[in-house]
C-alpha cells in the first residue's frame, strides 16, 4: 500500500505489529518451562535486561500493570502509603490494583507538568503516629504519558533517591517508556536504574513487541518478585516465544527510537501551523504529542475530520487528544499526515470562496 493510501495510526505505540524479523525470532526461539526457570530464551532476556540497566536481576512479566503492582508489593505492607503524581499510571490506569490487591493507600499530588518535586513529597510524608499510615514508597513514571511524554531527568530521580534514603522510604520507577527517556535525555538506562530501588520497563511500548514487561532490581527483590508474579497469575510456561521478541527489539528497535521522536516533533510543527486557535499543540519531548482543545465539541470535530482523512488519534479527555509516533508509523508518516490536513484545509477554503 502506498503512503498516500495508508491509514496513519497515531493512537498508541502499543498498536504495533511484530515485524517479519521479530516473527522469525519467535519461530526460532528455544523454549522450556519458565516457572521452573528452564526457558533459555526467557533466561537470556532477563540476563540482558539486567545487564543493560546495570542491576543484578530482572524478571519477565505479561504486562506493565503487573510489573508496577509487583514493584509496589516489594516495598509496602498492607496499610502503607504510596506517594505519586496524580497522572502516574499506577493511580490513573491500573484499576486501583494497589488498593484492591495490596491494601495500600495512594497519596496523589498535583503538579503543572506531571513531575512532582522532592519538596512536595517531603511536605506530605507522614509523621510517626499511631493514627496515620506509614509513608513507605514514592513512585515516579518516566516518561509521563498523561503529561505528553515528559522526561524525568536523572538529576531529578537522584534528588528523590536522596529524599527516600533520608526518610527511610523506597523509590520505584514506572519506566514503561524509559527507553524514550534515555534516548531523549542522553542518560544511559543504567544511570536511571542506579537511582531507584526497583523499576519496570515495557517491551510492548515503543519497542515493537506484542506483549511483555520487565521488573528490574537486586537479586533479593527479584527472587521475591517471582512469588508475587505467581500469586497474580503471571507465571508463564513456554514464554520464550515472547521473550524472543524482547531480545530482537533490544538489538533492532531500540537503536531507532530517535526516529519516533523526530516524527513527533515534525508532526507538532505541522499541526501548530495548520490548526486554528481552538487548539494548543504541546511541544513533544519524546514520541508522545498532546493537542489541547477548547471544548469537547472541538475535540469531537477534530477527530472526525482526522479519521475521515485516515489519521487516527486518541482522545484522553474531553479537551485532550494524544498522538504517538512509533515503529509502525512509516517513514514520512508525519509529513503525510500534515499534507492531508493542509489539502483538506485548502479544499474547505476553496469551497467557501465558490
Amino acid at each position: 500500500m502506498s503512503l498516500e493510501n495508508a491509514v496513519l495510526d497515531f493512537r498508541s505505540d502499543t498498536f504495533t505489529q511484530p515485524s517479519p524479523g521479530m516473527r522469525e525470532a519467535m519461530a526460532r526461539a528455544e523454549v522450556g518451562d519458565d516457572v521452573f526457570r528452564e526457558d533459555p530464551t526467557v533466561n537470556k532476556l532477563e540476563e540482558q535486561i539486567a545487564a543493560l540497566f546495570g542491576r543484578e536481576a530482572s524478571m519477565f512479566v505479561p504486562s506493565g500493570t503487573m510489573a508496577n503492582l509487583i514493584g509496589i508489593a516489594l516495598h509496602c505492607r498492607r496499610g502503607d502509603e504510596v506517594i505519586m503524581e496524580r497522572r502516574t499510571h499506577s493511580f490513573s490506569h491500573e484499576v486501583g490494583g494497589g488498593a484492591a490487591l495490596l491494601g495500600v493507600l495512594f497519596n496523589v499530588l498535583d503538579s503543572p507538568d506531571g513531575i512532582i518535586t522532592p519538596e512536595q513529597v517531603r511536605h506530605v510524608i507522614r509523621p510517626t503516629d499511631v493514627h496515620e499510615p506509614v509513608s513507605r514508597l514514592v513512585v515516579l513514571e518516566n516518561t509521563i504519558n498523561l503529561a505528553g511524554g515528559r522526561v524525568v531527568s536523572v538529576e531529578q530521580v537522584r534528588a528523590f533517591h536522596a529524599l527516600t534514603r533520608e526518610r527511610e522510604m523506597r523509590l520505584h520507577m514506572d519506566g514503561a517508556r524509559i527507553w524514550n527517556a534515555s534516548v531523549a535525555s542522553g542518560s544511559p538506562l543504567a544511570e536511571y536504574a542506579g537511582e531507584v530501588d526497583t523499576l519496570s520497563c515495557c517491551l510492548s511500548k515503543g519497542m515493537g513487541c506484542p506483549v511483555g514487561s520487565m521488573v528490574i532490581g537486586d537479586d533479593a527483590h527479584i527472587e521475591r518478585a517471582r512469588w508475587y508474579r505467581k500469586m497474580l497469575g503471571g507465571g508463564m510456561r513456554q514464554a520464550g516465544v515472547l521473550a524472543a521478541c524482547g531480545l530482537y527489539a533490544i538489538e533492532h528497535n531500540l537503536p531507532r527510537l530517535r526516529d519516533d521522536h523526530t516524527q513527533a516533533a515534525e508532526l507538532a510543527h505541522g499541526l501548530r501551523r495548520i490548526l486554528d486557535d481552538r487548539h494548543r499543540v504541546q511541544e513533544p519531548e519524546t514520541n508522545i504529542l498532546m493537542v489541547h482543545t477548547d471544548s469537547q465539541a472541538t475535540t469531537e470535530e477534530t477527530l472526525t475530520v482526522w479519521y475521515r482523512l485516515g489519521i487516527m488519534a486518541l482522545p484522553l479527555s474531553d479537551t485532550m487528544i494524544r498522538l504517538v509516533t512509533h515503529i509502525d508509523v512509516p517513514p514520512g508518516g508525519a509529513a503525510e499526515a500534515i499534507r492531508r490536513l493542509e489539502k483538506n484545509r485548502s479544499s474547505r477554503r476553496g469551497g467557501k470562496n465558490m
